[in-house]
């Protein structure tokens, strides 16, 4: 059974698939160019670009590939604020002899 997602992460996923059309739109590209240069059919890249969540993470990654972006994905949680707290939380602090 397939979960639905939360409206928030549906937005999400919209403003994503809009950021990659406006990226190939200011490249002047044509979404056939495109769809072609990533090995997708075009209706995948129109899926893509309406931020499907159907769609296959290999093929937006394919995608922004084509329009130069792909580095762009490394960002993703690089700087985890929410994960480094919630670890520190979790470390305790030893208290050691003092050295005589």
């Amino acid at each position: 059974m397939k979960r639905a997602l939360l409206p928030s992460q549906q937005r999400t996923l919209t403003t994503l698939g809009e950021n990659i059309k406006y990226a190939r739109l200011r490249r002047d590209l044509s979404s056939e160019q495109i769809a072609q240069r990533a090995g997708i059919s075009r209706n995948t890249l129109i899926k893509i670009e309406k931020g499907d969540e159907g769609v296959a993470i290999g093929y937006y990654f394919r995608v922004l590939a084509v329009l130069g972006l792909d580095k762009d994905l490394m960002l993703i949680a690089k700087d985890d604020e929410l994960g480094r707290k919630l670890q520190d939380a979790k470390l305790t602090v030893k208290e050691r002899a003092s050295k005589k």
